[in-house]
């Protein structure tokens, strides 16, 4: 019985985690990197969709990355990164954003990595069916990764 109450407890915790992260990253937020001011603009989070450039993509939370996963995608230091989030998406090769730019070039974009550190949200997406690998090795040897983009508060 005690395990199971562990276990429950455990459950509950990691749940928890997941959603605030999630909840951290709702709302507007500017673009800031070059990349995002060429191609997708500002975007939107809510608990249901992504909004880029006006169009709304339907977007569910999948799990918590942890700091070593979150440090293979972005630049950041694995000792100082927090959790990032993993959400599934689906955002169609042909449709465009700013200045006629797709996000994963002829390929449908099926994955989308967040990292919030203070006011600024890195952003990942990626292609392909099946969840990204995140290791060193495996991001920078991987054709899945779409590209990377900073957004500010």
């Amino acid at each position: 019985m005690q395990r199971l109450l562990i276990a429950a407890a455990a459950i509950l915790v990691l749940a928890a985690a997941v959603h605030c992260t999630a909840q951290q990253e709702k709302g507007y937020w500017r673009a800031a990197s070059n990349t995002a001011s060429s191609i997708t603009g500002d975007i939107a989070i809510s608990d249901a969709k992504l909004t880029v450039n006006f169009t709304s993509f339907p977007l569910a939370p999948i799990r918590s990355l942890k700091p070593a996963e979150v440090s293979s995608v972005f630049d950041t230091d694995v000792n100082t990164a927090g959790p990032g989030m993993l959400y599934r998406l689906s955002v169609p090769a042909s449709k465009r954003f700013l200045h006629r730019n797709t996000l994963c070039g002829s390929d449908d974009t099926h994955w989308m990595a967040t990292y919030l550190s203070s006011r600024t949200l890195q952003v990942a997406f990626f292609s392909g069916d099946d969840e990204p690998v995140f290791t060193m090795d495996a991001i920078s040897n991987s054709r899945r990764v779409c590209g990377t983009y900073s957004f500010v508060r």
